[in-house]
């Protein structure tokens, strides 16, 4: 588990700006790219990123 002190000072490497926490990742704000936890490790590495999910259209 991540905690809060980390978490606060913890920035997206690209945008660097704020990161959350959700699930087993750790979420940009701010380009929504998504960073694995490894062994309670953030492996907030450019090249591990997951890229956002992008939304379906429905028109």
């Amino acid at each position: 588990m991540i905690s809060k002190e980390l978490l606060d000072i913890l920035a997206c490497p690209i945008c660097k700006t704020d990161v959350r926490l959700e699930g087993d990742k750790i979420i940009c704000t701010e380009c929504g790219r998504r960073y694995p936890i490894r062994d309670d490790i953030p492996i907030m590495l450019i090249d591990e990123a997951e890229l956002p999910e992008t939304p379906k259209r429905t028109d």
